[in-house]
């Protein structure tokens, strides 16, 4: 799978091509930087959105990105699956999208005198499901027992998502006509929420210059093999959890819960989540271990769409809401306190 304990440099292609069992955080570190800069080289002028996603992938979680159209959404989990060598697939949702294009359906096979199932379009390392709003929540729910559990249920029979597997879901939070908003139960199945935001001007330029005539995603070479890529989950899901920072990450997700202005607070797979996605911001960074600045940096993308605040805390609009529940978690994460090393 993957192998970088060697100190000589050596690209993220030569350190993925070995076994895993002797990977050190350097080499994971390395291997990761090789794929956030494939990425990056796509996607311009937005590293944190880049590697939000690439946390996503290798803490097995899911994410959704609410932003307006033309801002790289889908082109972020396109260029996230190629640098993986991963296989992705698109869905367009729509109001007359059903259940069965989603996971698949059982069809009659004459000649063999037998039902064959036909996978649908879930059966994909990278799954980018667009706009997934403007489907009927019940084939949203189609999702549901993908995301969570890794499985399809058809008549009866279990069917296995491949692995890898990330669904990255996106959604436009202005234009609400005809929509239908994603429920808590769902919500709660993404592990982050984020925005990609307009890129800066000099990064804008940079785009139309290099994009006239090339398409980026056709330069973009695989940098890891989605094989080597579980090896990569395999060592960040062993990353070092302190019980000091595993009670703080309780400690956050109880003030949510407790908080005057919130009606609904982090849920236990939020607690949980967190931690996972912490783990994988410390292998990042080169740590074999977490701290707790890694659950704070992750505390907003990861518990912002799962609460709701009260209707004097929020008010009626969608923006006042997400400023108001910003602001409490700011004041959630002064409240709690933050778990010191004991010297030795």
């Amino acid at each position: 799978m993957v192998d970088t304990a060697t100190d000589a440099p050596m690209t993220g292609t030569d350190a993925a091509s070995r076994g895993s069992g002797s990977l050190t955080a350097e080499g994971f570190a390395r291997v990761t930087d090789a794929i956030l800069d494939a990425v990056g080289s796509v996607i311009d002028g937005k590293p944190d959105a880049v590697r939000s996603a690439l946390v996503c992938l290798l803490a097995e979680g899911h994410l959704l990105i609410e932003d307006v159209p033309g801002v790289g959404k889908t082109m972020l989990a396109r260029a996230l699956a190629t640098s993986v060598d991963a296989t992705v697939r698109r869905i367009q949702f729509t109001p007359d999208l059903l259940p069965g294009d989603v996971t698949g359906v059982s069809v009659f096979n004459p000649v063999e005198r037998e039902f064959e199932f036909k996978p649908g379009a879930i059966f994909a390392n990278i799954v980018i499901a667009d706009e997934i709003n403007r489907s009927s929540p019940k084939t949203q729910s189609a999702l549901l027992e993908a995301m969570e559990e890794r499985q399809v249920t058809v008549d009866g029979r279990t069917h296995y998502v491949p692995e890898p597997f990330l669904v990255v879901a996106t959604q436009n939070p202005l234009e609400m006509e005809g929509t239908y908003a994603l429920p808590e139960a769902q919500r709660d199945r993404f592990m982050m929420r984020i925005s990609m935001g307009y890129p800066d001007a000099r990064s804008e330029a940079l785009m139309l210059r290099q994009r006239d005539t090339v398409n980026p995603l056709d330069q973009l070479k695989a940098v890891v093999s989605a094989e080597q890529v579980t090896g990569l989950i395999a060592w960040a899901r062993a990353v070092h959890v302190a019980p000091a920072i595993e009670d703080y990450a309780v400690a956050l997700s109880q003030a949510t819960r407790t908080h005057a202005d919130l009606r609904l607070g982090a849920s236990p797979r939020a607690t949980l989540q967190l931690v996972r996605a912490a783990k994988v911001w410390a292998a990042l960074d080169g740590r074999s271990f977490v701290i707790p600045d890694d659950i704070t940096a992750l505390l907003l993308p990861v518990f912002a769409h799962r609460l709701i605040p009260t209707r004097s805390a929020g008010g009626a609009r969608a923006g006042t809401a997400a400023d108001a529940i910003t602001t409490i978690l700011e004041r959630v994460a002064a409240s709690v306190r933050v778990p010191i090393a004991a010297r030795q």
